[in-house]
């Protein structure tokens, strides 16, 4: 649902999936804090630029807890208008939620550049993995 709603360029929507003081760690290690501030960044990047599709692949979701869910997957994004993946911003996204009275929500998503410094083959793997999906 996460990845929908940016693909959908939704700053609203995207932020109601967090916790009143859930965060979210970009792409360039910026950060955002809580649903007001991660609505209005999101909604200046959407208004500023020509964003990006995410391809993203759920690697493991593990119950640390009945209330508590580590997610871990890895994306791609295709630049608009085209249909193949740009290798040099595939990341690796970590996600924790919380459920409570509203549901699940999210605690924390970081989002970390895929780069595999001195292991051209694990990138290479990562992209090959992720084209598959497209």
């Amino acid at each position: 649902m996460l990845i929908e709603r940016w693909n959908a360029r939704d700053p609203t929507g995207f932020a109601a999936l967090f916790e009143p003081d859930g965060h979210s760690i970009g792409f360039d290690g910026s950060e955002m804090h809580g649903p007001a501030e991660i609505e209005s960044t999101l909604e200046q990047i959407f208004a500023d630029h020509q964003t990006a599709r995410y391809v993203w692949k759920i690697r493991d979701i593990r119950l640390l807890a009945d209330d508590t869910a580590l997610v871990r997957a890895i994306v791609g994004m295709v630049p608009l208008g085209q249909t193949e993946l740009n290798p040099d911003v595939n990341a690796v996204q970590t996600l924790l939620a919380r459920s409570g009275e509203g549901g699940w929500q999210i605690a924390l998503l970081q989002n970390t550049p895929a780069q595999y410094h001195g292991r051209p083959e694990a990138a290479e793997a990562l992209t090959a993995e992720l084209r598959e999906l497209l």
